[in-house]
Order: structure tokens, then C-alpha cells, then sequence
């Protein structure tokens, strides 16, 4: 057995294990769902289309030809390719979904039911089964069959509208909160589901449709975007690196770069202020309360940059962390990576591919007590790789029912 074909058996225990999720879904926000209960001990089989895959396979960075996009969100889980318009493998995958607890699946709605696959078709076959699906769009509403993609969502859900600099182009997160945000909330969805089947009073427990829209989870996410607007009547819109209101709550430029601070209440300023050798500050009547300085967050910014900017950004967190204040460099993606901290607590993991050796990804950011948090994870499967395994199953679990 390759690296690649990692039994189920050798991946990481966790609350999850036991629970068998049949994964139809493709590229991020499906695949981040089913990772992330992999992660959690969870055993995931992978349906892909013949040939092709995943089509996050073919996106990049590549890695010897290998793409470390979908090897970094398909970790730890198996591989079966099957043609669900043909009926032998429609025959297959029907006998994966028999013992099954969960199907993934996030393709546009209208699609599993041409293929006859719908909620109230599988549900009446499979009872107990959980059927999760993650869209641009959900299941229900005008825009339900519209295609849609994490750059779509963003610009539609108003995350767009809040991020960036006033007056400047539009600017997409940095990371595809659209996808991740819709895979989580999924994840959600499931755990709960997974969960109210144990109490649900019957012997066999019933499972539940999990509908979950990319573009709701963006809504979702608005968080304070959405209290301003109904509060004040007043559609927010971006402010840079601070809070919209909390004050001062945001990054500043130090003599070699920028740092944040987060003075979020009147103790806290007032002792940021004292540090900082400017205690009339705290005095002024223009920054007395956090209404006020919101107010003058201009006029506070330009008091507190004169100061900053005299010293180098390590001079400022060694003295501002060691008295308590809230602050923090801004890494780029090597120095978070390598934070002392982000190791210690093993945010950054390896697999070992066959072909390419060791890859490095994020960690699982959910830590219980009781289950190891190994280091080293399965890797991503190859296209197809679990197909023997997973017939010898079908074919030894066929054969001791009869």
C-alpha cells in the first residue's frame, strides 16, 4: 500500500471516528468542510469524476506537477472515481451511501436531482442519512441556479464594500472567506445534525437536509457592518486597518513599519497613553470616552504616530506587551508561519506524498482534550487510489449479509 492509499484505520483518532461521510464535492468550500471533519476523525471517501478528478487537482501552485492547492484541503481522506450517469458505478456509489452517515455534496442545485440523487430520493432509501449541500446561492430563492464562485459571493455579500482603504478600488479578502466561511458553517451544520440523530428518540435516528448558501455565510459574517447600518441608518463602508468602532483599534506606523494596538476599553488607553509618555491624552476631552475618540479618531491617530514613529515596531510590543496592552507585529505569511506560538501550538503540519515528499499545510485549529493532535497527516489521495480497498469492503459487507 503507497503513502497515498493511507488506510482509514492509520488516520488520526478524533469525536468523529466511526462516522463515514460519502464526499461528492469539488475545488474549496465542500473539500474545506470534509478536511475539516477529517481532521476530527471522520472517515471521508472522496467520489471523483474518472480521469480528471477534483478540479482543484489542476489548480495551482504545483508542486512537481502535483497541485499543493488541493493536496492543502484533501488531506487524510480516500479516492474512488466513479460516472454517476453510469449504472455501474451508480450501483457502487449507492452501496457506499448504504452504511454511510453524511453525504457532501456542493454542486449547483438542480444537479443531483437529474441525477436522481435528491434529498427526498435518498431519504427515503437511506434514512439515517445526513445530506449536506454547500451553493453559491442554497436551494431555494431566485438566484438558486446561478453558478457562483468565492470571488462572486464577496463582491454580492457586501465583505467587498468593508475592506480596503476609503476612496480606493474594490479589494477582495485576502484569503476566500466566500468558500472557507460556506465549508465551515457546513461542517456546522453537520456536527449538529450528527448530533440531534443520537438523541432523536428512535432506534435507527433520522437524518436531516442541511442547505447552506455561500452567499448567506457572507451575510453572516457582516458582523458590525450589519449593527451600523441598523443603528444609524448609514451604509458603512471601508476604513483600512482600524475598527469601526472601537477606538484606537488598529494598526500604526512605528520608525521601521507598523504595528496594532488594541486599547478596546478607558483602562487600557489610559495606560497605552502613559506608556507612550503623552498622558494628556487620556485627559483631552477629545479622547476622554470611546464614543469620543471614535469621533477624533484622526486627530488621536496623528497624536499617537507622533510618538510611534520615533521607535522601531520591536521597541513598541516588547514595552506595550510587557505592561498588558494588546498588540501585535504584521507578519506576512512566512513570519506567521513561523510565530513561535503558531509552531508550539502545531498550526503548521506535514503530510508525506509519494511523489513529491514532505508537504507543509495548516494545521487543525481544534484542540480537545483527550485526542492527539499529530504533526505528521495522511496525505491527499491520488485519483482513485481507494478503489480496491473500497470494493473489497462492498464485496466482504455484501457477502455477510447473505
Amino acid at each position: 500500500m503507497t503513502k497515498a492509499q493511507t488506510s482509514p484505520a492509520e488516520s488520526a483518532a478524533g469525536p468523529l471516528s466511526g462516522i463515514k461521510i460519502v464526499d461528492l464535492t469539488r475545488v474549496l468550500a465542500g473539500p474545506y468542510c470534509t478536511m475539516a471533519l477529517a481532521d476530527l476523525g471522520a472517515r471521508v471517501i472522496k467520489v471523483e469524476l474518472p480521469g480528471r478528478g477534483d478540479d482543484a487537482r489542476h489548480i495551482g501552485p504545483f508542486i512537481d506537477k502535483k497541485s499543493a492547492y488541493f493536496m492543502s484541503v484533501n488531506r487524510g481522506k480516500e479516492s474512488i472515481a466513479l460516472n454517476l450517469k453510469l449504472e455501474e458505478d451508480r450501483e457502487i456509489f449507492e452501496a457506499l451511501l448504504e452504511d454511510a452517515d453524511v453525504l457532501v455534496e456542493n454542486y449547483r442545485p438542480g444537479t443531483m436531482e437529474k441525477l436522481g440523487y435528491d434529498w427526498e430520493s435518498l431519504h427515503a432509501r437511506f434514512p439515517r442519512l445526513i445530506y449536506a449541500s454547500a451553493s453559491g446561492f442554497g436551494q431555494t430563492g431566485p438566484y438558486r441556479e446561478k453558478p457562483a464562485y468565492d470571488m462572486v459571493v464577496q463582491g454580492m455579500g457586501g465583505i467587498m464594500s468593508l475592506t480596503g482603504h476609503p476612496g480606493g478600488e474594490p479589494t477582495r479578502v485576502g484569503t476566500s472567506i466566500g468558500d472557507i466561511g460556506a465549508g465551515l458553517f457546513t461542517a456546522l451544520g453537520i456536527v449538529s445534525a450528527l448530533y440531534e440523530r443520537t438523541r432523536s428518540g428512535t432506534a435507527q435516528g433520522e437524518g436531516r437536509r442541511i442547505d447552506v448558501s455561500m452567499l448567506d455565510c457572507q451575510i453572516a459574517m457582516l458582523e458590525n457592518g450589519i449593527a451600523r447600518y441598523f443603528a444609524t441608518g448609514k451604509v458603512p463602508g471601508p476604513l483600512g486597518a482600524r475598527h469601526p468602532s472601537i477606538t484606537p483599534f488598529q494598526a500604526f506606523k512605528a520608525k521601521d513599519g507598523y504595528l496594532t494596538i488594541a486599547a478596546g476599553n478607558d483602562t487600557l488607553f489610559t495606560r497605552l497613553c502613559e506608556l507612550l509618555g503623552l498622558p494628556g491624552l487620556a485627559g483631552d476631552a477629545r479622547f476622554t470616552s470611546n464614543e469620543a475618540r471614535c469621533q477624533n479618531v484622526e486627530a488621536l491617530t496623528a497624536a499617537l504616530e507622533a510618538r510611534l514613529t520615533g521607535e522601531p515596531v520591536s521597541h513598541w510590543l516588547a514595552l506595550l506587551g510587557d505592561a498588558g496592552i494588546p498588540c501585535g507585529p504584521i507578519n506576512n505569511v512566512e513570519q506567521a508561519l513561523s510565530d513561535p506560538q503558531v509552531l508550539f501550538r502545531n498550526m503548521v503540519v506535514s503530510t508525506e506524498d509519494p511523489d513529491v515528499g514532505e508537504v507543509r499545510m495548516a494545521g487543525n485549529p481544534v484542540k480537545i482534550s483527550g485526542f492527539a493532535d499529530p504533526a505528521a497527516r495522511a496525505p491527499a489521495p491520488e485519483l482513485d487510489s481507494g478503489r480496491e480497498r473500497l470494493l473489497a469492503e462492498l464485496k466482504a459487507r455484501k457477502k455477510a449479509a447473505e
